[in-house]
């Protein structure tokens, strides 16, 4: 009997627990529900779908490259006198940056010259020796004066004598242009090549910026073109230019080759590496921002504000920049679009416009 009525209780015990587990599970499935079903309308902004000016944007990958560039040789070999600048110097042009011992050069310029005076003494004697008077060369036939000057040496003297002008002038580097000293790494009293460049010299007065396009967006540039190059070194700055040429040529990757000159202010450097965006205007045409379209399985869709609730609305863009599309089909002009606030939105689904 004893066994009978614990088996009872037992039961009894049981029997509770489950009931007082079913309760629990209950209020905590309403509570979630309650957690999870939104109490208020979905809360967005808005915006009227108007014509405006599009700027088409195209980005590509690009390096700057500097307007004007020259390396700087000696025209001799010879002992390096003076260094007048280092690296990173600013120079003006026709400004000194080095020269040679200059010693020998002169020397040999002054007796070319010597020579050049020994064979006009030679000229005059054999114009003297054919009848014609001294000093006076304008009575001499031309092939009788091309016979003298063969015979007296005196074309090759007068070309010695040009030359070893010449070396001796160049012995002096000036800078050719306005520009920035790089590449310097000779010192004074070494010898200098005259094969190697001894520095170089970059133009700071205009930067190029080169790039490649799709063979598919050449119809979207054209010279005149407005670009904003932007350094990946300093991604806050942005510098404007124009496209000044595209290369008529399609390599073997489809790509074409475009040429922009970029305004630097003097802080942009040969060989940077930079993204180009070039900006082209389209006209006037319907235009929404990205943020007002939602993928829904693939497609496009924008919802629109009527009578206090989200229209769903399937459409076609054209090109994009990088904050805007131009609507090709779908909308109307004079919509209200939903541009924020529209990710978890349904059709008809009820909404409150924010500011």
């Amino acid at each position: 009997m004893k066994i009978q009525n614990y088996r009872y209780l037992l039961c009894v015990a049981v029997a509770l627990l489950a009931a007082c587990s079913d309760a629990k599970k209950e209020n905590a499935g309403e509570e979630g529900v309650a957690t999870v079903l939104p109490s208020d309308d979905n809360k967005v902004t808005v915006q009227r779908l108007e014509r405006r000016t599009f700027d088409h944007e195209l980005v590509s990958n690009g390096k700057v490259i500097a307007g004007g560039q020259a390396d700087l040789r000696f025209e001799t070999a010879g002992i390096i006198a003076h260094i007048y600048v280092k690296n990173g110097d600013f120079v003006r042009k026709g400004q000194k940056i080095a020269e040679l011992d200059k010693f020998r050069l002169a020397n040999k310029t002054v007796q070319a010259k010597d020579a050049l005076e020994k064979s006009k003494l030679e000229l005059q004697d054999v114009l003297i020796g054919q009848g014609y008077p001294a000093g006076d060369t304008s009575k001499v036939p031309a092939d009788i004066m091309r016979l003298a000057r063969v015979k007296s040496g005196y074309d090759q003297s007068l070309s010695l004598y040009e030359l070893a002008k010449y070396e001796e002038e160049h012995a002096t580097l000036t800078a050719p242009f306005d520009g920035v000293v790089a590449n310097l790494f000779s010192k004074p009293y070494n010898a200098a090549s005259a094969s190697d460049a001894f520095c170089t010299i970059v133009g700071t007065q205009g930067m190029e910026a080169d790039f490649t396009v799709l063979e598919s967006e050449l119809p979207l540039i054209k010279n005149g073109d407005k670009v904003i190059v932007t350094p990946y070194a300093d991604a806050a700055s942005g510098y404007e230019g124009r496209i000044t040429q595209i290369n008529p040529l399609v390599d073997d990757k489809g790509m074409v080759k475009v040429k922009a000159v970029v305004g630097s202010k003097g802080k942009l450097f040969s060989g940077m590496n930079v993204r180009i965006n070039v900006h082209r205007s389209l006209g006037e045409q319907l235009v929404i921002p990205k943020s007002a379209v939602v993928l829904r399985s693939g497609k496009q869709v924008v919802f629109t504000l009527k009578e206090g609730k989200a229209r769903w609305n399937y459409i076609q863009t054209g090109l994009e920049n990088a904050e805007h599309y131009s609507v090709v089909d779908g909308l109307q002009e004079g919509d209200t679009v939903i541009v924020t606030g529209n990710v978890n939105l349904a059709h008809e689904a009820p909404v409150k416009v924010v500011e």
